[in-house]
């Protein structure tokens, strides 16, 4: 059978023989946990607790006063140290509730009630994701129950549980599809429960083939699940990508994939879903790898959110050299840390450390026009052009070319020759014109 896969991309080295044979392992904090108070798109949350309160797991510590947010439990039983602004991973401060773990991880008892959810309705099945505070996992964060929840008129047929974990470096949905292959059908079987008559697929990119023949073995008997095996090519995990991949279906610009019949979802978050529904349980962990060349013993972990990467990094070994650069998430979509100090939270997948052999740090020089950025860009953009646009500040040309569809994937800066800084500058390209909107 044919890998299936979608038009342009590239194909970096992978970096994944670190830790792809590495099981999980299960690390308990052993310092303060912090939670900040947004972990999502959308709205921050607001406060429960105060300092001074003793919190129990599961507790819920930040309420979501929005619409698009996604409320936040505590991972820890233990005594309320501060709230305030404290460093999030994307290198803002914002408000966070620290708690002092007691070690104790006595339990709140309006946890760990299990659910049938065949007897469920519907909206009773997404009031539990909902109160559980599922975000994907993948990177977004976008709130599960919002995603789960399309307008009427729009006519799911198609769920996509998205195992290609394309990004470098990264195992841990590869380790979770290994480890938890149950969990992972199981939780894609709720959401077709949500949706009947849709069918199931769950897509893997063709060079994690003992998770394909896990997986495959697993859905067997599912008329309605599929295993749908991926070319190995970045990006080839982004939602249109995928969508086109397994459907040959194309989301238009500034539509959604509900438009046109598809839902996709993270492999980690499925899992999550299984626990909230299954086994009444919010979402307090997830699987997190640290890797890179600079790590002395790479491992996947099992690790409660609000857990500093610090500890996760200590775990591994702590550095064997000291790392050129240290990114949360992969190399291509991830972002650069200045600071170990901060938390694992629902959309942390890995801590990248990175050696100067592994990090190029070339000099910018001038673009050559070679095309190649237009030959690998995913979305069919013109990179060398909104690099242009960007830099002069021409935002009307900027959204008139169509900048605003960029995923961020980094495509045109790595395949660059003169090394321009496309992705950056495209980025601040979008922010100014998203900013300019607001006014």
């Amino acid at each position: 059978m044919k890998a299936l896969t979608f038009k342009r991309g590239i194909f970096p080295p992978h970096g994944k023989h670190y830790t792809e044979n590495k099981p999980i392992e299960v690390l308990m904090p052993a310092g303060d946990l912090v939670y900040p108070m947004i972990q999502h798109i959308g709205a921050s949350c607001e406060p429960l607790v105060k300092k001074g309160d003793r919190v129990l797991v599961g507790q819920k510590i930040g309420e979501a006063k929005a619409f698009v947010s996604a409320p936040i439990h505590s991972t820890v039983s233990g005594i309320v140290k501060e709230v305030g602004p404290l460093l999030h991973p994307n290198g803002k401060k914002v408000v966070s509730v620290v708690v002092e773990n007691d070690g104790q991880y006595e339990e709140d008892p309006s946890i760990g009630r299990p659910n049938d959810y065949k007897k469920m309705s519907r909206e009773a099945i997404l009031e539990k994701i909902k109160e559980a505070g599922i975000v994907g996992m993948g990177g977004a964060g976008f709130p599960t129950f919002i995603k789960l929840s399309p307008p009427i008129e729009k006519k799911i047929d198609t769920i996509l549980l998205n195992g290609a974990e394309c990004e470098p470096y990264l195992t841990s949905d590869h380790r979770v599809m290994l480890e938890e292959t149950e969990r992972v059908v199981e939780g894609l079987r709720i959401i077709l429960h949500l949706f009947p008559g849709a069918k199931g697929y769950i897509a893997i990119e063709d060079n994690k083939k003992d998770a394909i023949a896990k997986m495959k073995e697993a859905t067997k008997d599912d008329e309605n699940i599929e295993v749908a095996i991926l070319k190995t090519k970045y990006p080839q995990g982004s939602e249109k990508q995928l969508i086109y991949a397994c459907t040959k279906r194309e989301v238009p610009s500034g539509k959604l994939p509900a438009d046109v019949g598809c839902i996709v979802q993270n492999i980690d978050t499925v899992v999550a879903i299984h626990r909230a529904i299954v086994r009444g349980r919010p979402l307090m962990r997830r699987i997190v790898t640290v890797t890179g060349g600079a790590i002395q013993n790479p491992k996947n972990f099992k690790v409660r959110i609000g857990t500093t990467y610090r500890e996760l990094i200590e775990a591994a070994g702590g550095f064997k050299e000291d790392p050129v650069k240290i990114i949360s998430g992969g190399p291509m979509m991830g972002t650069p840390l200045f600071s170990l100090d901060i938390p694992i939270i629902k959309t942390s997948s890995a801590i990248l450390c990175l050696t100067k052999e592994e990090t190029e740090l070339s000099a910018e020089r001038a673009c050559i026009r070679c095309g190649k950025c237009v030959d690998v860009c995913p979305m069919n953009l013109l990179p060398l052009s909104l690099n242009f646009h960007s830099l002069h500040e021409e935002w009307d040309a900027f959204e008139k070319e169509n900048g605003l569809d960029c995923m961020e994937c980094g495509s045109c800066s790595y395949i660059c020759p003169a090394k321009r800084h496309l992705l950056q500058s495209i980025r601040t390209g979008k922010q100014t014109v998203l900013m300019n909107k607001k006014k």
